[in-house]
């Protein structure tokens, strides 16, 4: 198995940071697998609190955690000096380190040394794993849906996560799939496509995505967007390896340019979805679109149900904000096409 894979239960250490904002990977952890968290671990007295038994190291060991995950991103993406002693620690009690910031935890000396000493991983999910294949372009059994977008940052990752959860409820058979850091941190495993070499991508993709059962479903988290000026590559690559059956287009409502590119109008839905079609039927030629998923936080009740509902009539699809409505009439679109 070539994807990153992370061992549970975790701690969740939130360092000194003060700010929710920046701690955004520990929340999605505890609210997309609240099961797999045992507790948190904070070096401020005034911490953010993500709603976890606060534990010190040694109960931590002692309660069979297995890694502490570094929830927070510090301001300029490196690993303050103060928390140095206490990973230090965490990993000489042989519990694994799990990073997805830009500093790698295996350029640190001392917590090197802690780690080889003690047997304990340092795992920098921004890094992929080794040898990677080239895409094959073969055809793989089970089936396949992924999330698409108009741009980042527009809910492709809580897309894929509402998803397999309500087609976990509904008795299907399915799992998300992570492409990003966080993902990866809340999957428990995966491979984070936008720091592959470019000419593995869609390799990376074939294997996150492997042969499974008839009746399975991956849920794969998408990246950037194919009409994207700086990341349309990644995304291309990952729509030909993933050899989707089915995808979900994800905006956000009132976004009407591209985030940080503002020179680049966003495209229109339907052209997203016909780029889309044309890319992916080169290794699926049956593939289609199944739904729309839209933020629509910054909307009103009344706004918002609206804004669905003209879109919906509009292309066809069903158009669902997945963290207020569900993901219900997306999964009765998926049933009907592909049973």
């Amino acid at each position: 198995m070539k994807t990153i894979e992370l061992k549970s239960p975790y701690l969740i250490f939130v360092g000194d940071t003060v700010e929710s904002s920046y701690v955004k990977t520990g929340f999605g952890l505890v609210e997309w697998r609240r099961d797999l968290c045992k507790g948190q671990l904070s070096l401020s007295g005034s911490g953010v609190d993500v709603g976890l038994p606060t534990m010190t190291l040694k109960q931590a060991a002692e309660s069979g955690v297995k890694s502490m995950i570094i929830g927070t991103a510090a301001v300029g993406g490196s690993i303050p000096e103060s928390w140095l002693d206490t990973l230090v620690e965490a990993a000489s009690r042989g519990i694994d380190i799990v990073a997805g910031v830009h500093t790698r935890l295996m350029d640190i000396p001392r917590l090197r040394e802690a780690a080889e000493q003690s047997g304990s991983r340092l795992i920098d999910v921004r890094v992929p794993p080794t040898d990677l294949p080239v895409g094959t372009g073969k055809k793989r059994t089970g089936k396949r849906v992924l999330m698409v977008g108009t741009d980042c940052a527009v809910g492709k990752k809580y897309t894929a996560l509402a998803l397999e959860k309500d087609m976990k409820a509904a008795g299907m058979n399915a799992d998300f799939r992570a492409s990003g850091q966080t993902g990866i941190m809340i999957a428990g495993k995966g491979i984070p496509i936008d720091a592959v070499v470019s000419d593995f991508v869609s390799g990376a993709a074939e294997v996150l995505s492997p042969d499974n059962d008839p009746d399975h479903w991956d849920v794969i988290e998408g990246q950037g967007g194919i009409f994207h000026p700086g990341y349309s590559s990644v995304s291309m690559g990952l729509l030909v390896g993933s050899q989707p059956d089915a995808f979900i287009v994800c905006l956000e409502a009132g976004r009407t340019h591209i985030l940080g590119w503002n020179d680049f109008e966003l495209p229109p839905i339907a052209q997203v979805i016909d780029r889309t079609v044309e890319i992916g039927k080169q290794t699926n030629p049956a593939i289609r679109c199944v739904g729309i998923s839209v933020n629509t936080s910054s909307l009103n009740g009344a706004e918002r149900q609206s804004y669905l509902d003209e879109l919906s009539a509009k292309l066809g699809l069903p158009c669902v904000d997945p963290l207020k409505d569900g993901t219900q009439k997306i999964i009765d679109r998926l049933n009907k096409e592909f049973n």
